[in-house]
Parts: structure tokens; C-alpha cells; sequence
């Protein structure tokens, strides 16, 4: 398996340059509503257990994601993984927006020197365009959900989007496209949260500038 724990500053270093390279693609919101999500690079360590996953008693510098589980309270999508994201505000930027919803949802604060850089927009079946800001947290040592909108909060270990079997691929009725699912641990993520999570694999881990708009999302996630 492909490492993906460099040197903290190296692994910096190298995601500003490979989101710097890369074509982002954006696309028109066409009477969708848009929104952003953020995929905060954090160090490993403190957060609840996935089972498959090692546990984790202390920090490292080894790179992770900033995952969350949806609160069963909320009236759609409830109890789903997420990404810290939601609609862009009058006046905002996609990136700013991030930050905001990073903020509100687990407690981070960010400046914008914190963006590193944004991947292709992504349209969902629930009448969204979300684009991707790549963020970087550094140790995120004081994370506090906030109990209306996340019901947990992850670190996920980036070595895990490297899985051989990553990702899952399979076409549901109704799809013209084939359904994006990335496995963690003994469960797994679907689209439209899966389809960032590819791409950052494929973009800032490997360095290669693929496609994800065209996978589609599974049947439950299209309300």
C-alpha cells in the first residue's frame, strides 16, 4: 500500500503543489442551491473508533480527515457521514464558507491561510452543487460537535483511502452512472461524501488528476 504519512511540512508542501496544478472543474449551479464541505487534513489521534480501525491513546503527526456523523435529529440525511459543509451564504466564497461551517459544526476556527487549495465541484440528486475546500488543521486537539447538527466526529487515517479495494463500485436502477462508495474500516462512505474523498485520494495522495462528477450517489442519498 502507497504511504501517505510523510513529514508534516513535506506532506504541506506537496498538496499546496498538486491542488495548484490540478484543473478544477466548477460547475454552474443551474437553480441548484451550492454549498461547501471541508476536507480538513488533521493529525491522527484523539476521536471515536471505527470498528476495522486501530484505536488511538496518543497524537501523531501522521495525516488524517476530519469526518463526522450526521445527528439523527436533522430532517434530512440524518445519521449519515458527512463533512463538515453546508450552503454558501449571500456574500460568500466557497472557502469561507468552509471555515464558517468548520467552526459551527466541530468547533475549529481557521483563518483563510488555512485553505489549501479546492477540488471539482460535485452536483448531487438532492438539488445541491457542493464545491470541495482541501483545508489544513494541523493537531485540532479541541474538537466539540456541536449536538444539533453531528452526532460524532472522526479522524480518519489517509492510508485508509488507499485501500486496495477503494472504491467501491455499483450501479443501482434509476443510475446511469455507477454508484461511488469508499470502504473505512468494517463500513463504508457514499457519494456525494465518497466522491471527495476519492478525488483527495487520487489528487493529493497520488497526484492524479481524475474525474468524479459523473459517479452517482445511492438511492437514499437522492432526497
Amino acid at each position: 500500500m502507497p504511504s501517505a504519512s510523510p513529514d508534516r511540512a513535506d506532506l504541506f508542501a506537496l498538496l499546496q503543489t498538486r491542488l495548484r496544478d490540478f484543473d478544477v472543474h466548477s460547475l454552474p449551479a443551474e437553480g441548484r442551491r451550492h454549498a461547501a464541505v471541508a476536507l480538513a487534513v488533521v493529525d491522527e489521534g484523539h476521536g471515536a473508533d471505527l470498528p476495522g480501525l486501530p484505536a488511538h491513546d496518543g497524537w501523531s503527526s501522521a495525516p488524517a480527515l476530519l469526518l463526522t456523523r450526521r445527528a439523527a435529529g436533522l430532517r434530512s440525511h440524518a445519521g449519515q457521514w458527512a463533512l463538515p459543509g453546508g450552503r454558501i451564504d449571500s456574500g460568500e466564497t466557497p472557502a469561507r464558507a468552509a471555515l464558517r461551517e468548520l467552526e459551527e459544526e466541530v468547533g475549529l476556527r481557521l483563518d483563510e491561510h488555512a485553505v489549501v487549495g479546492r477540488l471539482d465541484d460535485y452536483a448531487t440528486r438532492s438539488g445541491y452543487v457542493i464545491t470541495p475546500v482541501v483545508v489544513w488543521a494541523g493537531s485540532a486537539r479541541e474538537l466539540v460537535p456541536n449536538p444539533q447538527e453531528v452526532a460524532s466526529i472522526h479522524r480518519i487515517p489517509a492510508d485508509e483511502f488507499l485501500r486496495a479495494d477503494a472504491p467501491l463500485l455499483n450501479h443501482v436502477k434509476g443510475a446511469d452512472h455507477p454508484v461511488l462508495r469508499m470502504p473505512v474500516g468494517e463500513r463504508w462512505i457514499a457519494a456525494p461524501t465518497a466522491a471527495f474523498l476519492y478525488q483527495f485520494r487520487e489528487v493529493c495522495l497520488l497526484g492524479r488528476a481524475t474525474r468524479v462528477v459523473h459517479f452517482d450517489q445511492p438511492v437514499f442519498a437522492w432526497r
